[in-house]
């Protein structure tokens, strides 16, 4: 798990405007009890903010945010949960897929009645 924060922290810094930035928050906090969570940020703007608990499985469930230098100087803030169902990011940047036809709708409803009627096919 440390090696993913630690990947994860390499990969912000990486993409970063190739600049001196000094670090102005780094807290880390181990509860030893597989919990944890740690608060990054660079007077450059970028910052991370990540919280973690032991999950049902074994693993890690992290979830929080950080921020993802644009081309135009800004940056974008990417949101995220990673737990039992994988990798979950929630931004604006990110694409989204194009909306269902109406007639998929549709189909999906007749397949939850045949569903709750009964009907199986093999």
């Amino acid at each position: 798990m440390k090696f993913v924060i630690a990947l994860c922290l390499f990969a912000l810094a990486f993409a970063a405007p190739q600049e001196d930035a000094q670090i102005v928050r780094d807290e880390r906090v181990d509860n030893g009890d597989g919990s944890f969570s740690y608060n990054f940020a660079a007077d450059n703007g970028i910052e991370t903010e990540v919280v973690g608990t032991p999950g049902s499985e074994g693993q890690s469930n992290v979830q929080g945010y950080y921020l993802l230098p644009l081309e135009n100087g800004g940056f974008a803030r990417v949101e995220f949960v990673a737990d039992e169902a994988g990798f979950q990011p929630r931004s604006d940047i990110l694409p989204t897929p194009h909306p269902l036809p109406e007639h998929v709708h549709e189909l999906l409803r007749i397949a939850e009645r045949q569903r709750a009627e009964g009907i199986t096919f093999e």
